[in-house]
């Protein structure tokens, strides 16, 4: 679904990325890990057509996306941190993307705006929400129109447990339905029970991609941030 060859980006003296390749498949749910500044974003970011790589290419479904935008509107994106017109209501930015991207009825999923019980609170301003409930609104939108991958970047940041736990079982359900669902967190207990593949980055480069299995069964540890933890040490050694 998403490949990309030798993907280099440098911002002045820093590279960004330097020559990552990658291939991510429907029905998967791959994290993207890796500390600050190890090029996580970039690559989301290059993925999402908003950063031009110096070198390499991108394939969404097998065409090439220099240049291109159409693939935009099949990815749903979470941000880590929303940003909408302070002064709409949330019920107007819902409708204003339903009029954006025009799909029919069919084509729209509001199962989490029910669950997180924002039609309660829809006549609300986004500049009086709080962090949570922005994070819910985004959380709502990236999943709207049914997108075939989704890029969900910190996206249990803010929530309560159970708004976390809500959105985890949705994360689940479409990477069962056959998304594609990419999440950068730095709560690696989150994880666990939603992803299959684990992509390491550091310092602008791809350190491993393996399935998280054999993760697993390479480090002998059943939780991610301790299988994380045991690979980190040994190249330290």
């Amino acid at each position: 679904m998403i490949t990309a060859n030798n993907i280099t980006k440098q911002f002045g003296k820093l590279k960004a990325l330097d020559q990552v390749s990658v291939s991510f498949r429907k029905g998967e749910c791959i994290a993207l890990l890796g500390p600050n500044g190890s090029g996580k974003t970039t690559l989301i970011k290059s993925l999402l057509g908003m950063v031009v790589p110096d070198k390499g290419d991108i394939y969404f479904n097998d065409k090439n996306i220099a240049g291109q935008w159409a693939h935009r509107s099949r990815i749903g994106y979470m941000p880590q941190i929303g940003r909408y017109p302070e002064n709409m209501t949330i019920a107007q930015v819902i409708d204003m993307m339903k009029d954006i991207r025009k799909k029919d009825a069919a084509e729209i999923d509001e199962e989490l705006i029910d669950r997180f019980g924002l039609p309660n609170i829809m006549h609300k301003k986004m500049r009086a929400l709080s962090g949570g409930t922005t994070q819910k609104v985004s959380a709502a939108l990236a999943f709207l129109f049914k997108p075939e991958a989704l890029i969900l970047d910190e996206p249990t940041a803010g929530l309560d447990p159970l708004s976390s736990e809500i959105l985890k079982q949705k994360i689940i359900k479409e990477k069962q339905n056959g998304r594609l669902i990419l999440i950068t967190s730095h709560i690696l207990s989150e994880l666990d029970d939603m992803i299959t593949e684990v992509f390491y980055m550091q310092e602008g480069k791809l350190l491993f991609h393996k399935k998280l299995s054999v993760l697993k069964e390479e480090t002998g540890e059943i939780k991610l941030s301790k299988a994380i933890a045991s690979i980190m040490s040994a190249q330290l050694i």
